[in-house]
């Protein structure tokens, strides 16, 4: 599975980092000098295991537990509609639920993507999704994460993204391959 890593890796925080708790969605600072374990890092952004709790760093703070942003979508200057939509749904497969190692497409929460053209060239992009629990307090985290990545893809100049729970999500919406690598299959 692209983008797919689980690891206990060790890591200390070399400055202070905005993180996210998992997965009550509360923001908090961990300080520099904080040790911990990554446990999951997926489409840029890493799940970290600190004092007994889950924090999600973003893919802008990468350098606070020495790793690397993961690099900008680009697009050749001549790029067609249907380059865009590729690159759309790509960016929609780096962002995952930070407690499960699946994106949120392999996951079947998403259930529509649709793009406009501007009159001026550049694209809107408009995204229907859900999440695995209604009551996840990941929700608002995980469309800030796909509304931001989308901003990333060029000609992308606005999105909307709508959290739906109807229908509500069921482990038959996932992939075959998804299914397969939770054993759900």
């Amino acid at each position: 599975m692209m983008g797919y890593s689980q690891t206990s890796e060790p890591v200390r925080f070399e400055r202070d980092c905005a993180a996210v708790m998992v997965p009550q969605g509360e923001s908090v600072t961990l300080p520099a000098g904080q040790v911990g374990y990554i446990t999951q890092a997926l489409g840029g952004s890493f799940t970290v295991y600190v004092d007994g709790n889950l924090f999600r760093i973003a893919n802008a703070d990468a350098d606070a537990i020495g790793k690397e942003p993961m690099p900008l979508p680009t697009l050749a200057a001549n790029a067609t509609d249907e380059d865009v939509e590729k690159a759309v749904w790509a960016q929609l497969r780096t962002c995952f639920d930070p407690e499960i190692p699946i994106n949120i497409v392999d996951l079947g929460l998403v259930y529509e993507c649709t793009l406009t053209r501007h009159p001026d060239g550049n694209r809107h992009v408009a995204v229907r999704m859900t999440l695995t629990a209604p009551g996840c307090g990941m929700g608002d985290i995980l469309v800030e994460d796909v509304r931001s990545k989308l901003a990333l893809i060029p000609t992308i100049t606005d999105s909307d993204v709508e959290l739906v729970f109807d229908p509500p999500w069921n482990q038959t919406m996932m992939s075959e391959a998804a299914r397969l690598e939770t054993g759900m299959l």
